[in-house]
């Protein structure tokens, strides 16, 4: 063997060595601290050093609003250890908004990306960069080549990605061909209610399912944020708090119609 490609083959080995050891040393969980939730995942919490997708329906395919302030809220703790990048591709994020939801703001980066393939690029490039302990992508479709690019950044530096399939300019839904993702939430706005005695609306309110979960066991769940819009984020807490689980909730009775007259 040439020494050329013997230093090449070497060069290789080292590489993927410390790949392999990035992605082991920082992998962990975050509990979001209900039994009732945790369980649903083997380690008992949201499976770190991984990218977790989320989908939408009706006009949340457009604007990604619902499924934006969920996840930015699952991943406040995680963004509280190092920066947070927000790729995007259309320039409609409002931070003051995730600051009231308590979402640490002072961490968030934005990039506005030109189109999918550059939001795909920079999301693979964020998530391999020391310092960066949250990547949030909105893309229309990731494809198994594009997951397992995704993956393997997430294992270079530890960091969890959040992907928000989300399309910006309307058009017609492109269905990904096999995905690497940890897990895939579906989630959609829910009625707020208001603490017994108060009067207005109560704290923001989403319906979840979790439609895939490696190693884990799918669920259905009302999740709200606990300290919305009160200026209280703490930092020991999750912002999220399960309702009420709903994939055993039983179908209100039926009331007969009674016709007028």
């Amino acid at each position: 063997m040439s020494g050329f490609r013997e230093a090449g083959l070497l060069a290789l080995k080292a590489k993927i060595a410390a790949l392999e050891a990035g992605g082991r040393g920082v992998s962990g969980v975050l509990p979001f601290g209900d039994a009732r939730l945790d369980e649903a995942f083997i380690k008992g919490g949201l499976p770190l050093g991984q990218w977790h997708e989320f989908v939408s329906g009706g006009m949340e395919a457009e604007t990604c609003a619902a499924p934006a302030a969920f996840a930015a809220l699952m991943a406040a703790p995680l963004a509280r250890r190092g920066e947070a990048v927000w790729i995007l591709r259309r320039d409609d994020l409002f931070a003051p908004g995730l600051a009231g939801l308590g979402f640490p703001a002072e961490k968030l980066i934005e990039v506005c990306a030109r189109d999918e393939a550059e939001a795909l690029a920079v999301a693979e490039d964020a998530l391999a960069t020391e310092g960066v302990s949250a990547v949030f992508a909105e893309v229309e479709a990731v494809d198994l080549t594009a997951g397992r690019r995704l993956q393997l950044a997430c294992e270079t530096r530890g960091a969890t990605g959040f992907i928000l399939r989300r399309r910006p300019y309307g058009g017609v839904d492109r269905q990904s061909t096999g995905t690497a993702a940890a897990t895939r939430w579906r989630v959609s706005s829910a009625p707020s209610q208001p603490e017994p005695g108060m009067l207005g609306l109560g704290a923001p309110r989403w319906e979840v399912h979790l439609e895939r979960c490696r190693a884990g066991r799918p669920g259905a769940w009302l999740m709200e944020a606990v300290d919305a819009y009160t200026c209280e984020a703490k930092h020991g807490t999750h912002p999220l708090r399960l309702v009420a689980p709903l994939g055993d909730r039983q179908l209100a009775p039926t009331t007969p119609l009674r016709l007028a007259g």
